[in-house]
Parts: structure tokens; C-alpha cells; sequence
């Protein structure tokens, strides 16, 4: 390697976009964290979006605070990579002048009106039993909606990209995007890791053309240079070579090296998720995609929750405001806080079982779908609900294992963990002792952007491979034990309580759903 050394990745995230450099043996030897406040406007109930350019002057900020810090950094920068948040649309004018503000991938509006498929597709859909499941992704559709809710801003749009797209042409001045990044309501072959086929019903499920949409390039491959205009705005080289990396969710998965099947990557983040990945594509879910990976030619295996960590923010909101604002007296996380206020807690929560569904999943749960927290008695405290949910979230997680074990037929033996909630030593000791696994973190907890870097670094030639790239550039970090007595009440509680939970109470979720119309 040169005297350009180092690798620069950059995190779009829904709360805050980072600016992150590594070296080539995976060390993170810089960081900027611009944000993004608020996270999304909501202008109607359940909307969530977000003016598109924010993400672009956050990058900006990012970039020229890690310059402020090492002025010489520009120089030693030898490669670029981008990853970001999931299924985020941007619709764009014949100038590349977004229409309207981005929808966030956690709006949750419906199109009224949807294009209607020809009846060869609707018998044979029918026959597959998926008329429920396709009519959901079409009302869920970003470009559905507009085409109903906004048709004059419909008939402008020219280009229709995920968020990883448009901040990619402004970077490149090119319509490219990574395929491991295209997770979203887009005509996508997920088994081809291409756009769908001219004669795929997905053309006519959703009011995208083709020709609005970019040219794709595999993960660890160019894309481009930057041009002159971002290399002023960012501070950095012009024609700097920029690489295809992947979305975030793809990049932690690479991040945390779980490469392999038999190693899952656990993330406890806003949407908490377990995923494996493999070079086979494989359904874990009947007619749910495995996604592309961020290695060419592999796919991972996921299994969300979709509220996941929210689920510590919405207790921190509605609960525990009083431990946030003592924590910040004390210049600590409330986290570390409300860690040292359970671990006396015995494992188990004294009976208390929280089922951690409060949201619709892709298919599982349906979208009756409500959350439950049962087995309370005069015993319990706050600190109880608060234990309950990392346990209510590990269950869940474990639930989403065993239908991967069954699907894959390969047994997960490793479990490598990331995201916010991993910082938490109580939540990874209940996660070791949930799954009856060790539970180790990865050295740092920046994986999406590690993820991203890897790319870099193959792109750039410094390894021959992803798999090789990961043997230098990922290390172990702090690994918890699981405890036996621990792991057998879990045993018990999951087997006989948690297990099947969410279909005893399912009737009561739909008559709810019913009776407030």
C-alpha cells in the first residue's frame, strides 16, 4: 500500500449520517457524525419523509469535519464507499432535481388506488395464494402512491432511485447503484441480483419505468470517480475512485464477517434482525426474497423485528424519562443506566414476557399485527418491563433462527452481534443465554461502515476477495458466555410460553382490529 492509506466510508442512517475511515486491516481510525434532526417530518398520519438534499449536506458536514481534524487526510483517502438505509425512494425532474421530499423506508401511507396486474397474473397469484401479499406490496408502493395521490408530480418524474442512488450521482455525476443496495418496492430480480425481466409482473405491479431507473454494479466493483463538484464540496481528490458496496443491513452482515451459514449476524438496531448469508438463494420465508449480500453472488437469510431496538426508545420515551435525565446529569448513556437498575433481575423477569410484535412484518406477522406484554403482578417494576423487552426481542430473534435453521437445514453455531443495542452487556449476556450461544461483538461497532470499507478495499485491489479482505479487516471484540442456569429457565420460558404466543393471541389482535374499524 501507498501513502494513500486509508478508506473512507460513509453511513447514511436514518438519524444521523457518519463519515468513517479505516485502514486496510480494519481499524477505525476516524469518525464524524452529523444528525438528522428531525429523523423525518410526518405532514399527514403515517407518513414519514425527509428532503432528500438533507442527506447530501450532512455528508458534506461529515467529510469536511474529518478534514478539520487532519487537513492532510484528503490526500491519504484512496478509496469511497457508500452505505445506506433501506427502501428510502427519491423521485427526480428531468434536471435530477428531486420532486418532493424522499419517503422514508418507515412510512407507513397507502395508494388508494393501485395498477391493476392482467388476469394471467391475478389467477396465477391467486393460485399461489399471494392476492393479499401482492396487493399489500403495491399499496405500500412509494411510485403507487404518487401515481394516485400526485399524479402531476408522477408525470415529471424521470428518474426513480432508492437513496444510495441519488447520493451516488451526486457524487459520480452518474444514474449507478450497488445491487446489494436495491431492498425496496422496485421491480427487482432478488434470484438474478438484476432488474426484473421485460415480461415480469412486476413491471405492472408498480408505476416504475425502466429506463427511470440506474445501471447496477456488483458490491467491490467502481463506479466511478468523483467528480470535481463533490470533490470541492467534500474536500476530497478529484476522480477519488468510488466503489460499490451495498445497503446498510448487507454492509453489518459483511462488517461483522458472518460470511458463512453457519455464522449468523445479529443486529440490534431500530429494526432488530438476524441474518446469515450464503452463496445459494433461498427462500427463509415462502415468497419473501433473501436479499442480494454485499459480496457478488451471495444473498443473505433475514429475519426482521421490524420495531426492534425502537422498542428501548419508545420505554425511554413513555417510562423512563426521569433515568434519561439523570444519565445526562451524569454525562452516561440512560442505557448503561437502566443496565445496572436490571441486572438484579433474576432471568425470566419474575413471569413477565413481553411478544414484541407492535408492527406488521413482511409477511409474519400479518397486518393484525399488535404487541403484548402479559404476566404482571403487584411484584413488578419498571425495571421489569425494561428486562422484558431485551428478552421479549431475544425470544423473537431466536424464533427467527430456528425458521432459518429449519429452511437453510445448516445449524447456526456462531453468533456475531451489532448495532446500537449490542453496547448493551446485559442485552448480549440475555441474548448468549436466550440462544444458548456465546455472543460476541465485533471490534467495533461501526459495521456498516467496516462493511462498506471492505468493498473499498477490494475494489482497490488490496485483497482478492471479500473472503479475504474479512480475514484481515474483522477481529473479535468482547465475547459474553451463556450462563447455564440462565440459559435452562429461557429454555423453559420460551418453550412453553413464548413459542406460539403470537397465534393464541392473533383472534384477539384481528377482533381489535375490527371492532376500531
Amino acid at each position: 500500500m501507498s501513502e494513500r492509506d486509508r478508506l473512507l466510508a460513509i453511513d447514511i442512517g436514518t438519524q444521523s449520517v457518519r463519515a468513517l475511515v479505516f485502514d486496510g486491516h480494519g481499524r477505525l481510525h476516524a469518525r464524524a457524525q452529523i444528525p438528522i434532526e428531525p429523523p423525518y417530518h410526518a405532514p399527514e398520519p403515517g407518513h414519514a419523509e425527509q428532503d432528500a438534499t438533507v442527506f447530501w449536506q450532512a455528508m458534506v458536514s461529515a467529510c469536511r469535519q474529518l478534514l478539520a481534524d487532519d487537513a492532510a487526510l484528503a490526500g491519504r483517502v484512496a478509496g469511497l464507499a457508500l452505505t445506506a438505509q433501506r427502501a428510502t425512494s427519491v423521485f427526480l425532474d428531468a434536471a435530477d432535481e428531486p420532486i418532493g421530499p424522499a419517503i422514508s423506508w418507515l412510512d407507513q401511507r397507502q395508494a388508494a388506488r393501485v395498477p391493476r396486474l392482467p388476469w394471467q397474473w391475478r389467477t396465477l397469484l391467486a393460485g399461489l395464494g399471494l392476492t393479499a401479499t401482492i396487493d399489500a406490496f403495491q399499496r405500500a408502493a412509494p411510485a403507487n402512491w404518487r401515481a394516485a395521490h400526485a399524479p402531476e408530480a408522477h408525470r415529471r418524474t424521470r428518474r426513480a432511485v432508492l437513496l444510495s442512488g441519488y447520493l451516488l450521482h451526486r457524487l459520480i455525476g452518474e444514474w449507478r447503484d450497488s445491487v446489494s443496495a436495491q431492498v425496496g418496492y422496485l421491480p427487482f430480480d432478488y434470484k438474478r441480483r438484476r432488474w426484473a425481466g421485460a415480461r415480469d409482473w412486476k413491471w405492472r405491479a408498480v408505476a416504475v419505468e425502466r429506463e427511470q431507473l440506474p445501471a447496477l454494479v456488483e458490491p467491490g466493483q467502481a463506479l466511478g470517480g468523483l467528480s470535481a463538484t463533490a470533490a470541492e464540496a467534500l474536500g476530497l481528490l478529484v476522480d477519488l475512485p468510488v466503489f460499490s458496496a451495498g445497503a446498510d443491513k448487507a454492509c453489518e452482515v459483511l462488517g461483522c464477517g458472518a460470511i458463512t451459514p453457519e455464522t449468523a449476524c445479529v443486529s440490534l438496531g431500530t429494526t432488530a434482525t438476524i441474518n446469515t448469508c450464503r452463496d445459494v438463494y433461498r427462500e427463509v420465508t415462502r415468497f419473501v426474497p433473501a436479499y442480494p449480500a454485499a459480496i457478488p453472488g451471495h444473498f443473505t437469510d433475514e429475519i426482521q423485528i421490524y420495531r426492534g431496538f425502537w422498542l428501548v426508545s419508545w420505554f425511554k420515551q413513555e417510562f423512563a424519562a426521569d433515568t434519561v435525565d439523570v444519565a445526562a446529569r451524569e454525562q452516561r448513556v440512560a442505557e448503561a443506566l437502566l443496565d445496572e437498575r436490571i441486572a438484579p433481575i433474576a432471568p425470566g423477569s419474575d413471569g413477565l414476557i413481553v411478544l414484541p410484535t407492535w408492527s406488521p412484518g413482511v409477511r409474519i406477522p400479518g397486518p393484525e399485527a399488535r404487541g403484548a406484554i402479559i404476566g404482571f403482578t403487584d411484584t413488578h417494576s419498571r425495571a421489569h418491563v425494561y428486562r422484558a423487552i431485551l428478552e421479549g426481542l431475544a425470544y423473537a430473534l431466536r424464533e427467527g433462527r430456528e425458521r432459518i435453521e429449519k429452511r437453510s437445514r445448516t445449524p447456526i453455531t456462531r453468533l456475531r452481534v451489532s448495532g446500537g443495542g449490542s453496547q448493551s452487556d446485559q442485552a448480549m449476556q440475555i441474548l448468549a443465554n436466550v440462544f444458548a450461544l456465546p455472543a460476541e461483538r465485533a471490534h467495533t461497532h461501526e459495521t456498516s461502515g467496516l462493511g462498506a470499507a471492505i468493498n473499498a478495499a477490494v475494489g482497490l485491489g488490496w485483497y482478492a476477495d471479500h473472503a479475504s479482505a474479512v480475514r484481515a479487516m474483522v477481529h473479535d471484540g468482547a465475547r459474553f458466555e451463556p450462563e447455564p442456569e440462565a440459559v435452562a429457565v429461557y429454555e423453559r420460558l420460551y418453550r412453553q410460553v413464548f413459542t406460539g404466543l403470537y397465534k393464541r393471541l392473533k383472534p384477539a389482535f384481528i377482533r381489535i382490529r375490527e371492532a376500531l374499524g
